[in-house]
């Protein structure tokens, strides 16, 4: 199987471990093991439950504990609704591989997590594209949408919130992309990672899975729940499909480990106070972005109402791999290229590592702005 290079990976792993100001994360800020063993007041109990633990694979599709959690977070999922994977990525990977055949039909929203295109592109499938523009603030435009779906279509794939303009649709746009599928048998996919961080409101947006009756929804302990760490992720959806999907997970996941679970079910136990810490971070960091970017002329956005990035335009006349590798390797500022998303011309800011971090950040980037021959 042919796969295209997975470009954000690649810039990932290209500087991450070595710049200074890592304004390319997109995790909120993560939690040690104190920090999330404070929170759920267990410092003094954790050994009392961890040394009893034989590490054998443990409950194959995930501890009932844990799957009953995840479906908590949904209006009107159950635990036989949930399959636990290794990360988000690897639960929308599961969904391609049961879903997708040669010949097949795919509509993917972009900018998006590049999987949402290349995998389905390499198992055989027709990918079309649906770019979201600035113009309409990075939603769908929701006629052209309704013009690429055919009766070939076996997927909608979108990212709500949005990675990464922050862009959030709110439930009536939801429906109206579940009715354009339901009108040809399709599924949606939405990639919910960065569900939990919406700045206003309680800062959780409905769920396509509670949407749609062919809606998919993953999620993640990796964004809003700062515990990427754990490589534990999950999918719901419709208990047919999850069956499907088990079938396909047997062959390469076989079980998450036990202390990964156990860990996730702690962190789930205690997720208001966790969302509260991870929205507090995101609402006061955007504040902080957003006064920033009011006294640089030479870049602007569209302001996130959720998760954990912005993509922001800039106004250098060098691609955005130029400018951030410039910038990465004079002042040791990491941002994302919008090439690696297909944005050129624009940057990915992640605004929810710790506060110093990005005050210091962004200061050397004016600087960097500031002086001509740097850029």
């Amino acid at each position: 199987m042919q796969i295209e290079e997975f470009a954000v990976e690649r810039w990932m792993d290209r500087y991450e471990t070595t710049c200074r100001y890592n304004l390319a994360e997109t995790c909120v800020e993560s939690l040690t093991v104190r920090e999330l063993l404070e929170l759920a007041g267990k410092q003094a109990t954790i050994l009392d439950e961890l040394l009893p633990m034989k590490l054998t694979y443990g409950a194959i599709e995930g501890s009932d504990r844990l799957r009953g959690l995840v479906a908590s977070m949904y209006a009107s999922q159950r635990g036989a609704n949930v399959v636990i994977t290794h990360g988000a990525i690897g639960g929308n990977a599961l969904v391609y591989q049961t879903l997708i055949e040669p010949g097949d039909e795919v509509v993917t929203l972009v900018p998006i997590y590049q999987q949402h295109y290349s995998i389905p592109e390499s198992l055989g499938a027709t990918v079309t594209l649906l770019q979201l523009r600035e113009a309409n603030r990075f939603l769908p435009d929701l006629d052209e949408l309704a013009s690429l779906v055919t009766s070939r279509t076996k997927v909608i794939a979108l990212s709500n919130p949005n990675n990464p303009t922050g862009a959030l649709m709110d439930r009536p746009m939801q429906e109206a992309i579940a009715r354009i599928a339901d009108a040809v048998g399709a599924y949606v996919l939405a990639d919910e990672v960065y569900r939990g961080t919406d700045q206003e409101g309680s800062g959780t947006t409905e769920s396509m899975a509670d949407l749609y009756r062919l809606g998919i929804s993953s999620g993640s302990m990796s964004k809003a729940f700062s515990l990427a760490g754990l490589r534990l992720g999950w999918i719901t959806g419709p208990t047919e499909l999850m069956r499907r999907v088990g079938r396909h997970r047997d062959y390469n996941t076989i079980s998450v480990g036990m202390l990964n679970d156990h860990f996730a079910s702690i962190a789930l136990d205690n997720r208001d106070k966790i969302l509260a810490r991870s929205r507090a971070i995101v609402r006061s960091n955007l504040q902080v972005l957003d006064q920033w970017l009011a006294t640089e002329p030479s870049m602007s956005y569209v302001k996130p109402r959720s998760g954990t990035t912005a993509a922001v335009k800039y106004a250098e006349p060098v691609s955005s791999e130029a400018f951030c590798v410039r910038l990465v390797e004079t002042k040791g500022v990491m941002f994302t290229p919008g090439s690696t998303l297909g944005m050129e011309g624009y940057v990915r800011i992640g605004y929810a590592n710790t506060r110093t971090v990005l005050e210091q950040g962004l200061a050397e980037l004016s600087q960097f702005l500031n002086h001509p021959a740097l850029v």
